[in-house]
């Protein structure tokens, strides 16, 4: 349940929630996959700052992850 992350609209929190779940299962630590998740956001995101890059990968973590909720997120201003 909760896995199935095809309802987040915008490819880079898609991108994110998807690399975080992926690297928690195969075993990377929730420090590690949270720093290649804040660089995910940057690769997609170049512009945004290393502290706007880890709030809005937080947010998505636990909005996603955390609570598996399936409502949509302030998010970023991208598609």
């Amino acid at each position: 349940m909760g896995r199935d992350f095809s309802y987040i609209t915008r490819n880079c929190e898609r991108a994110v929630v998807t690399a975080y779940r992926e690297l928690r299962d195969v075993g990377s630590t929730d420090f590690s996959a949270f720093g290649a998740c804040t660089a995910l956001y940057r690769i997609h995101h170049p512009e945004a700052s290393v502290n706007e890059a880890r709030r809005l990968v937080a947010e998505w973590i636990d909005h996603h992850v955390v609570r598996a909720d399936p409502g949509p997120t302030d998010g970023c201003d991208c598609d």
